[in-house]
């Protein structure tokens, strides 16, 4: 067998769907396990949107569509962008993918080479720098700290800028911490990338799910025409992971590039998906409130409970649907800790150092499972520290 591509060495994985599969195999072996590994919220996706992609595929839509995605939903896309953002962009500048990894690849293979550099958070979505290191960029890391709520600040981006950046990468509400950034966090950064002429990827799809805090898009500040690459979907704010639906908002000369990309990869998103995506967000929105709701509660709950066990030390997160407890004081390491808790309480986590080097010392919990579980977690816990 002749020696695979270079690059496959540049890539990464999703450390989330590894401890799956090994749960699952340990659940063939009758062991009971509770999943908090996973960020998919256990709810199911709303009826409207069921009710739309049914009726989709009973109309026959079926074929091909534009690689761009269909205008329905391009412009569904931006009534929700003036909604949320306070602005609107023209139909050219939205992309829709199976999802916001292919926006975000997309994204970075078009903007992004060998001797550039990528500004990411640390911890974070894991992504981020597999597909920058893919595209043959260096991945400067941002230690965010605890102590900061986990927030990456204007000074902290200042201090990582070079000749040779090209591209800053930021995620609020952020994944895997729930930490949210301010407004001077993100008119800073985003005043970075202007003054040094850098493209800026803004993941917002955790945008819906906050507790008690404001949503800022530094796309508000150039409304994505000129640096800003906005990424968001439809998994989190709608449960529908498994519909494949996200999208990116981008200055059209970059979407231009983007759907070439498309059409040499994914030629075009499934039909129907796109039709109950626009059902999704012309439609009710009381599923999403009651969803966010629930979720507010369990994470409550989750760091009440954190907090009561040895060894751990758990901050209250803004956003999405994780805590990323501090477990240094129980001696172990963060892939020490999750094996532990996996094999001797059937518990599944993510190590911290999953989201890189900084997450060394912590553990991530998915709070999007139930109330029920996550009081049986917290007892377990108890019980083994």
């Amino acid at each position: 067998m002749k020696p695979f591509a270079k690059s496959m060495a540049r890539i990464g994985t999703e450390s989330a769907f590894e401890v799956l599969a090994r749960c699952r195999e340990l659940e063939r072996q009758g062991k009971r396990i509770l999943h908090f590994e996973i960020g998919e919220p256990d709810f199911p996706s709303p009826p409207h949107v069921v009710e739309a992609a049914k009726k989709a595929l009973d109309q026959g839509f079926t074929h091909y569509t534009p690689p761009q995605g269909i205008l329905e939903l391009r412009e569904a896309v931006c009534e929700e962008i003036e909604r949320s953002r306070g602005f609107k962009p023209k139909p050219d500048q939205v992309i829709i993918g199976p999802g916001g990894k292919p926006i975000i690849l997309f994204a970075m293979l078009a903007t992004v080479e060998e001797g550039d550099e990528v500004i990411v958070q640390d911890p974070a979505y894991p992504m981020y720098a597999s597909i920058a290191n893919y595209a043959g960029a260096k991945v400067v890391p941002v230690r965010l700290r605890e102590e900061n709520d986990f927030r990456m600040t204007a000074e902290d981006v200042n201090e990582k800028v070079t000749r040779k950046t090209k591209m800053v990468v930021i995620n609020s509400p952020q994944n895997p911490t729930g930490s949210v950034l301010s407004k001077e966090d993100v008119t800073g950064i985003a005043e970075i990338a202007e003054d040094n002429d850098l493209w800026l990827l803004s993941d917002e799809i955790y945008n819906r799910i906050i507790y008690g805090a404001e949503h800022f898009s530094p796309a508000t500040r150039d409304a994505a025409a000129e640096r800003t690459i906005l990424v968001d979907g439809f998994s989190k704010a709608y449960a529908m992971t498994g519909y494949r639906l996200g999208y990116g908002v981008a200055p059209e000369k970059l979407v231009q590039k983007m759907v070439v990309l498309a059409i040499n990869t994914i030629s075009c998103v499934t039909t129907f998906v796109q039709l109950a995506g626009v059902a999704a967000l012309k439609g009710p929105q009381d599923s999403t409130a009651k969803m966010v709701g629930e979720f507010r509660a369990r994470r409550d709950l989750i760091v009440s409970g954190l907090n009561g066990v040895r060894g751990f030390k758990c901050a209250n997160p803004k956003g999405a649907f994780y805590v990323f407890p501090n477990i240094t004081r129980t001696g172990m390491g963060s892939a020490e800790c999750g094996n532990y808790l996996l094999e001797k309480g059937g518990i599944a986590v993510l190590p911290g150092t999953a989201f890189g080097d900084a997450g060394e010392g912590y553990v991530r919990f998915s709070y999007a499972t139930s109330r029920e579980n996550i009081k049986e977690m917290i007892e377990k816990l108890k019980a083994l520290f």
